[in-house]
Parts: structure tokens; sequence; C-alpha cells
């Protein structure tokens, strides 16, 4: 996950609508099942699939009233928590 791009994409969020995110999810995870596909480029999609999640996330934090900041930083902070172990 990169924190630059969870930013922007919570922006987009903001800006526009999370349905609009949600349904790219969708049809990414649908564009997966491609038998044809290689590793590499199911890679990235699982990188884009993760870092739209890691936005709606922290948008949902944002909605509950977290400073945008606090949020990022926090999400940024379990992830991180969540691979060290």
């Amino acid at each position: 996950m990169k924190l630059p791009v969870i930013k922007h994409l919570t922006q987009f969020i903001e800006d526009n609508d999370e349905d609009f995110v949600v349904e790219t999810i969708e049809t990414l995870e649908a564009l997966t099942e491609v038998p044809s596909l290689k590793d590499e480029e199911l890679d990235v999609i699982g990188e884009l699939i993760s870092n739209m999640y890691g936005a709606i996330e922290v948008n949902n934090m944002v909605k509950e009233g977290t400073p945008k900041k606090d949020a990022l930083n926090s999400f940024m902070q379990r992830v991180l928590g969540s691979i060290d172990t």
C-alpha cells in the first residue's frame, strides 16, 4: 500500500462519491478471473484494490470525525503493524 495513492483516492472519494471506488474494485476483482493474466499483472491489480480499500477505510474514519491526517497515519500504522507480526 502506498500512502500517496491512498491519500489521492481519499480526496477523490470526498470530491465525488465512494460508489465510484467500490464499483472500480468490483471491476478489478472481476478482471482477476481472466486466466491469461500473468502473476505480475495480478500483483498490480491486487495493489490497486488494496489501495482502494485503504482509501475507503480512511474515508470511513474521517466520516466518524477523525481528522484526515490522523486517519491516514492511523491506517498506515495498522498496516505496518500487521506486516511486522
